[in-house]
C-alpha cells in the first residue's frame, strides 16, 4: 500500500502537473490511483482519504447509448461533474464518491460507503448509499472516552513495535473471550 501525506511543499506538485483542482493543506491519500478528469475534484485542508478511494467524475453510459442500434437517438454526450471535499474529512476504505457531491467539513465516511448525494457538516455517514448515521460530536465524544493502548506502544513512523502488536493481541483476544 502506498501511502503520501501531502505536506505544504509537496501538496503544490500534483496541483503544478495538474492532477487536482486543488488540494489543501495536510492531507493524506493512501493510494494514488489518479481518477479521470481529476482536475474536477478539489480536497480541503486536513481531509484523509483511505485506501482504494474511488472518485468518479464521469459517466460513460454515453457510449453504449451512441452505439445500441435499439437507441433511435444518437448523439449523447458525456455526463461529468465535480466533487468537493471541504475541511476535516476522513473517508474510509473501498469508499465511492460520485460526482456532484460536496461533502460538508467535519465529516468522516464509513469504510465501502457509496456518497452520491451531497454529506452535511458535522456528520459521520456509511453504507450503500450513504446516510447519515451519527453526529461528528457524537463521534468525538465516544472516542474521547475510549481507551487506546499505552503511551510507550505507541506507533513510531508507521512502524509497529513486537511489544505493541503482543499487546493489541492480547487485548483483542480479551475481547473475543479467549484470554
Amino acid at each position: 500500500m502506498l501511502h503520501h501525506t501531502f505536506k505544504p511543499k509537496a501538496h503544490r506538485i500534483p496541483q503544478k502537473k495538474g492532477v487536482f483542482a486543488s488540494i489543501g493543506k495536510n492531507c493524506s491519500i493512501m493510494n494514488r490511483t489518479v481518477p479521470l478528469y481529476a482536475n474536477l475534484i478539489k480536497l480541503g485542508n486536513n481531509v484523509r482519504l483511505a485506501s482504494k478511494v474511488t472518485f468518479i467524475t464521469h459517466d460513460v453510459t454515453h457510449v453504449m447509448l451512441n452505439h445500441n442500434p435499439n437507441v433511435s437517438k444518437k448523439g449523447f454526450k458525456e455526463k461529468i461533474g465535480c466533487i468537493e471535499i471541504q475541511d476535516n474529512v476522513f473517508v474510509g476504505a473501498g469508499s465511492t464518491i460520485l460526482y456532484g457531491v460536496l461533502i460538508g467539513s467535519n465529516v468522516i465516511i464509513g469504510a465501502g460507503s457509496l456518497v452520491n448525494k451531497d454529506v452535511p457538516p458535522n456528520s459521520v455517514v456509511a453504507g450503500v448509499p450513504a446516510r447519515v448515521i451519527g453526529s461528528f460530536d457524537d463521534y468525538l465524544s465516544k472516542r474521547a472516552g475510549e481507551n487506546s493502548y499505552p503511551d510507550e506502544l505507541s506507533p513510531s513512523g508507521e512502524q509497529l513495535s513486537d511489544a505493541a502488536a503482543k499487546w493489541c493481541w492480547k487485548e483483542f483476544y480479551k475481547a473475543h473471550g479467549k484470554y
